[in-house]
């Protein structure tokens, strides 16, 4: 009996000491909540979408402009010029139509009579014994005076042309700069704070499930990108072209412009597009192993979309009126804005390719994304 009341002292005391601890411990879950609240208003707010949609897309994200065949882009079986949309344009298009093609068709057509005449005239049978004539004052004055006509004729539309495509952009023009990359294009809109990563769209074969691939509303194939350069009809625009690595050329056929993009050098040159539309064209240097699939995809809209459509990526038109400071679409989030609405572009079927196709070679030796192509 002793025993066992020594023994329940013992435990009684055991308890009174461990009481306070248990107490703690049983009330930790109650605080726990209230330690975790300024966790979740610590919670990042969602990106700042711009206040204007895309006027290119339609609701569900797709181009509302789509190729028209025959129309910005080559044809079957077509070995004329594509229909030309700027004024320089045009007038090459004249140029090669009325004064080259007919000239050398003309000329090509008199060497070959004279050939066949000088084969049959002067062969042995007809002619056994040879004129030993050495000099013809006639014939050496129609024979220099001739083709110095036919140079000056040449010349004068030739240079003329010339001076076109090479006169400066007038004030007030869009500045566009296409920055060449193995093997994509980027593009900077640098008064409009705009910029853009453009890479060619796959075939539906060619990419995994889920991913984004080309669609006859984008464009043929090879010529159709993920991002398409919006443009002012009517506008003047300032083409500047430079390469991050190796040498590239932005190339549009229907625009009369092949402009070459050299690392460390602004090339620059200016065009106004006449005609809405889709216009394709490519990478017209040879610049690597993925030089095929560079393609550039220009959309030509009205002055009035072309100022939405900059809104909708974040940027603002030269000489607008600043944003209030409470804007949701200019304030100090803008960078980030254009980051977001840039990498998460809307797409046709999908969402956008892997951002390691996006790597200059120089940081993407080994061509990582791209090698299905």
């Amino acid at each position: 009996m002793r025993m066992l009341g020594l023994t329940s002292i013992v435990l009684a005391a055991g308890l009174a000491l461990a009481a306070p601890g248990h107490a703690q411990n049983a009330a930790a879950p109650e605080a726990a909540p209230a330690a975790a609240a300024p966790a979740t208003t610590a919670a990042p707010a969602p990106a700042a979408t711009p206040a204007v949609a895309d006027p290119t897309l339609d609701a569900s994200g797709k181009p509302l402009s789509q190729a028209v065949p025959g129309m910005g882009q080559p044809k079957p079986g077509d070995f004329t010029l594509q229909e030309q949309v700027t004024k320089t344009g045009q007038e090459a298009h004249w140029f090669h139509n009325v004064v080259l093609l007919p000239l050398i068709t003309i000329i090509s057509l008199f060497v070959l009579a004279l050939l066949i005449w000088v084969i049959i005239r002067y062969r042995r049978a007809a002619n056994p014994e040879p004129s030993r004539t050495s000099h013809n004052t006639f014939i050496e004055i129609v024979w220099t005076l001739v083709p110095v006509l036919i140079l000056i004729a040449i010349a004068v539309p030739s240079i003329r042309l010339l001076a076109a495509q090479f006169k400066p952009a007038p004030k007030g023009a869009v500045t566009l700069k296409a920055i060449g990359n193995q093997w994509f294009w980027t593009y900077e809109y640098p008064d409009h704070g705009v910029n853009l990563t453009s890479n060619l769209l796959k075939e539906q074969n060619e990419v995994a499930a889920g991913t984004r691939f080309r669609t006859d509303a984008d464009g043929p194939r090879l010529l159709a990108v993920d991002q398409r350069v919006v443009l002012p009809v009517g506008v003047p625009i300032r083409l500047q072209t430079t390469a991050q690595d190796v040498i590239h050329s932005w190339a549009i056929p229907a625009f009369w412009i092949k402009l070459d993009a050299v690392p460390g050098k602004i090339n620059e040159t200016s065009f106004t597009i006449e005609k809405p539309g889709l216009y394709f064209g490519q990478c017209s240097e040879l610049c690597g192993a993925r030089h095929a699939y560079m393609p550039i995809a220009v959309e030509a809209v009205s002055p009035e979309v072309f100022a939405r459509w900059v809104a909708s990526k974040g940027g603002k038109m030269p000489g607008a009126p600043a944003e209030p400071a409470t804007s949701s679409a200019n304030d100090s989030a803008d960078d980030t804005a254009n980051a977001t609405s840039d990498a998460g572009a809307p797409t046709v079927n999908a969402t956008a390719a892997p951002a390691v196709t996006n790597k200059p070679a120089t940081q993407n030796p080994a061509g990582l994304g791209q090698a299905d192509q």
